[in-house]
């Protein structure tokens, strides 16, 4: 894990010295957006509605819109704003951890001591558990002050920055508010129902499908030798000549189709008990297949 902030807890005289580390990364398979017809990359680029240009990434600035009028907010804007670049976690107070609502837990890190002893870190570990209490703190990370839950996680300090109250919407829906009544035959069939599908969770025991299987089914087509060159398909773009900064919305299907007849003939020899000739003639088919498929290289120049 690579470190994204270094710091130092604090509350009182007391002061612990950390590293922070996400917590947490996203295990989604990347896709790229392609055209159905050829396989061709597509790209979006910022595009001005007024003059039409392409534009630069660091030709832009931000703007606020308020009934009607838009507010143009400049760089140089933005950085006279006060910005706090204090290298603490403050700690606030030290809170009930079951008062700390789990809808406002948002982003979590991992603290690691950074101190040639590592006693204030667990001393402080120690006592959060004992207390059973969660400390409620205040740090900036990239120019913004956030508030945080200090926790433990095992023998670990976690960071966990929380939504601020005016972050959480406030419901009110009418039907909760009718008279409903629940005999209690029904509260002692709905609470066996619970007992039945009783467990200690163990997040271990779940997987996404979904990404399994879509990881599976990439892995396939590339056994397959379902690819072509990217260089026919995702080469350079107009808007990098331009200057203009291109932006990806989805990250790529690694390769695509081309050679799916080879996989379908390897497994349909194999059922069907075909010999090694029958599997290689099959094969010979299924590339030639591909190969019309496959975009025709660009010509140089």
């Amino acid at each position: 894990m690579r470190t994204i902030w270094k710091g130092a807890v604090t509350f009182g005289l007391v002061n612990v010295p950390v590293k922070v580390y996400s917590a947490t990364e996203d295990h989604d398979v990347p896709l790229h957006q392609v055209h159905d017809k050829d396989g061709g990359r597509i790209r979006y680029q910022r595009t001005c509605e007024v003059c039409g240009e392409t534009v630069a990434y660091s030709d832009i600035d931000r703007a606020y819109v308020d009934e009607g009028h838009t507010v143009v907010l400049t760089k140089d804007d933005l950085a006279a704003l006060p910005s706090e670049k204090s290298r603490e976690i403050d700690v606030v107070e030290f809170v009930p951890s079951d008062q700390v609502d789990l809808l406002t837990l948002d982003k979590p890190y991992y603290l690691e001591p950074d101190s040639k002893s590592p006693k204030a870190y667990v001393l402080l570990r120690k006592t959060l558990e004992q207390s059973e209490r969660t400390a409620i703190v205040r740090f900036t990370l990239r120019q913004k002050t956030r508030l945080a839950a200090l926790r433990v996680r095992g023998d670990v300090l976690v960071l966990q920055t929380l939504l601020w109250a005016d972050e959480v919407r406030e419901v009110d829906f009418p039907s909760l508010h009718e008279d409903v009544s629940i005999s209690k035959k029904e509260l002692e069939l709905s609470a066996s129902l619970v007992e039945s599908y009783s467990s200690d969770f163990d997040p271990e025991e779940f997987v996404d499908e979904y990404q399994k299987e879509l990881r599976t089914l990439i892995d396939a087509k590339i056994d397959a030798g379902e690819g072509f060159d990217v260089a026919d398909t995702f080469g350079e773009t107009e808007g990098a000549e331009k200057g203009g900064e291109v932006i990806d919305l989805m990250e790529a299907l690694r390769a695509s189709v081309a050679k799916s007849k080879e996989q379908r003939a390897k497994g349909s020899a194999e059922k069907s008990g075909g010999n090694g000739k029958d599997a290689d003639a099959e094969k010979s088919a299924a590339k030639k297949s591909a190969a019309k498929k496959a975009p025709a290289k660009r010509k140089a120049g």
